[in-house]
């Protein structure tokens, strides 16, 4: 599997021939959806979203079933609920966006696991019940804090983690966030530049 990270939480996914991509958001590059056969979004949020690129782009779109995004014909799915996309078995999981203040915003979000290996867990630290191979672990919100993710990490104890949603954080910020997570977790973190593929 060939994972490609974009800018913020946008993640492009490529395994036999197939495209899926997950979170591509009004920050991350077009070029993401170049190909792709399916998208996963996590939540409602626009730099989880784009809804102008996705209303025209004419692949299945999986969303949460109660996420509000009337602009694009989704297929909703729920916690706990496994299906194909693009040739990449997803369980969903999950089920709510993480408070930022005052218990807001409190939207759905899913996260979604692919190939009982990769974990996305979109705007929050929710920890699956089974083994993580590869953790990508959200670095930088208005909902979190850096010792937030060194503990997500922690928890899920992942083979390798990798960085998104990182784009409200400048380079001196970044290389702080990634020098704690790779001193403090054990889980071959590593940060990935938009573009970069591993």
């Amino acid at each position: 599997m060939r994972i490609t990270k974009y800018t913020h939480a946008c993640v492009r996914l490529e395994q036999d021939g197939h495209v899926l991509v997950i979170d591509p958001g009004a920050w991350s590059e077009p070029a993401a959806l170049t190909g792709a056969d399916a998208v996963l979004v996590t939540h409602e949020h626009a730099d989880h979203i784009d809804v102008l690129r996705l209303a025209e782009l004419g692949v299945p779109v999986y969303a949460p079933a109660e996420a509000n995004i009337p602009q694009v014909e989704l297929i909703r799915v729920s916690s706990g609920v496994g299906f194909t996309a693009a040739g990449f078995r997803v369980r969903a999981v999950g089920g709510r966006h993480a408070f930022i203040y005052a218990g807001q915003p409190d939207c759905a979000n899913l996260g979604y696991i692919l190939d009982e290996a990769v974990y996305h867990p979109g705007d929050s630290l929710h920890v699956p019940d089974q083994p993580i191979e590869t953790l990508l672990v959200p670095v930088q919100g208005s909902w979190m804090k850096t010792a937030e993710a060194i503990d997500f990490v922690k928890a899920i104890k992942p083979q390798r983690a990798f960085a998104i949603h990182d784009a409200q954080i400048n380079d001196r910020g970044l290389s702080s966030v990634n020098g704690w997570l790779s001193e403090e977790t054990n889980s071959g973190y590593r940060y990935l530049r938009p573009g970069e593929s591993v």
